[in-house]
């Protein structure tokens, strides 16, 4: 029993971590798609280019899987609030970008409006209105400062720099790296501050749901040949996700280590179990067994305390979880300063199986190597007796 609940302790912490991780890595995620597209098409050289240069748009455009396609056009500027000023990218957006962005549902002051009428409006990121001090009253407006294209050296430096007004509209919030650095405006006001015509940087697109993004990705990587470059959302930040996946994987192997120690228990049990049993060994070698016979017994119990440990450790950390999901009862420190109160959990069938096959496995070579050696040592022993 002492074995099996170390081997159940060590399996349900397994599960219960990998499923943190999965829960981290899912708010995470939306968090991310709530800013990035599906898809993204950017130059593979260059910063702009022009819509067409891209070789058969209204196909793509009208391809049976793409919802929707937006112009982006990004650049940094020097913005200046009242006596504030921060580097920040101005992101130029075409005006169906809702509708392959979640940014519009990521509001947190004011509203997402870019243009009414004839006025254009700017949506800043969380911390772009902090490091500003930004308030959304329609009185003081944002100042861009971008660098003439064609400037020449001047002893006066306001005549080497295009400034424009804008308002500010709302202010949204969906995770440091982007609250942090963009300004959202209209993408014509965009092209006036940094004096291009119908440049654009990048098209996002956006997928029907159902339909294979990797397909769709390679269609375009197809038809648009090796002077655009076309990433999904993974790739958009690879490194990141990478870094994510490893830290995963790093502690479930950290946690497998810990198991393997856990694993002793049954090396020790076994041992103790073989040496008890050294009178009923002598029994049934009498009766005819031969030494993989008693192996094989010794050998099932050592399996069944692995698999026993394993199957209960796999319903503990559900029951865990289950109820962490369901009444959230261990919560974040500091509680309300996140965009989560409690621990997010996620349970992913595959986890289950890998951390099933580790147990069991572990469990074997610990349950073999006791059985091979003090069985061997009892029986031969036995044997040069008679």
């Amino acid at each position: 029993m002492i074995s099996i609940i170390g081997v159940t302790i060590g399996t349900a912490a397994l599960i219960v971590v990998l499923s943190v991780f999965n829960g981290f890595d899912g708010v995470i995620k939306s968090m991310y798609n709530a800013f990035d597209p599906d898809l993204k098409v950017t130059p593979a050289q260059g910063k702009v280019f022009k819509l067409n240069s891209i070789p058969g748009f209204n196909e793509i455009k009208n391809h049976p899987g793409i919802f929707d396609i937006a112009e982006t056009l990004e650049e940094n500027a020097l913005l200046k609030y009242s006596d504030q000023q921060y580097v920040a990218t101005v992101k130029g957006v075409s005006d169906n970008y809702t509708s392959v962005s979640g940014v519009d549902t990521m509001i947190v002051a004011g509203d997402f409006i870019l243009k009414n009428k004839d006025q254009n409006y700017a949506v800043v990121g969380q911390g772009v209105a902090v490091f500003l001090s930004l308030n959304i009253n329609f009185i003081d407006p944002l100042v861009i400062y971008v660098p003439k294209r064609k400037a020449q050296l001047s002893m006066n430096p306001e005549q080497m720099f295009n400034r424009k007004y804008i308002f500010t509209s709302g202010v949204f919030g969906i995770q440091q790296e982007f609250d942090a650095k963009y300004v959202i405006v209209p993408i014509d006001f965009a092209r006036s501050v940094f004096e291009y015509q119908d440049e654009i940087s990048s098209l996002e697109i956006k997928v029907k749901p159902g339909s294979n993004i990797k397909k769709i990705q390679n269609h375009l990587i197809e038809k648009l040949g090796p002077e655009f470059v076309v990433k999904d959302r993974y790739q958009q930040h690879e490194m990141f996700y990478k870094i994510m996946k490893s830290e995963k994987w790093s502690i479930f192997f950290i946690l497998t280590f810990i198991l393997i120690i856990a694993s002793f228990n049954i090396i020790g049990s076994l041992t103790m179990l073989i040496i008890d049993k050294k009178e009923d060994i002598s029994i049934l070698r009498a009766l005819g067994a031969n030494l993989s016979t008693i192996r094989r017994i010794f050998l099932t119990e050592g399996w069944m305390i692995s698999i026993v440990g394993a199957l209960f450790g796999l319903a503990l950390g559900w029951l865990i979880c289950w109820l962490q999901i369901n009444f959230e009862f261990v919560r974040l420190q500091g509680s309300g300063s996140f965009i989560i109160d409690a621990y997010p959990v996620k349970m992913i069938w595959k986890d289950f199986v890998a951390v099933f096959v580790t147990v069991v496995i572990i469990g074997f070579v610990a349950a073999w190597y006791p059985v091979r050696y003090i069985t061997k040592r009892y029986v031969l022993s036995e044997m040069e007796m008679n």
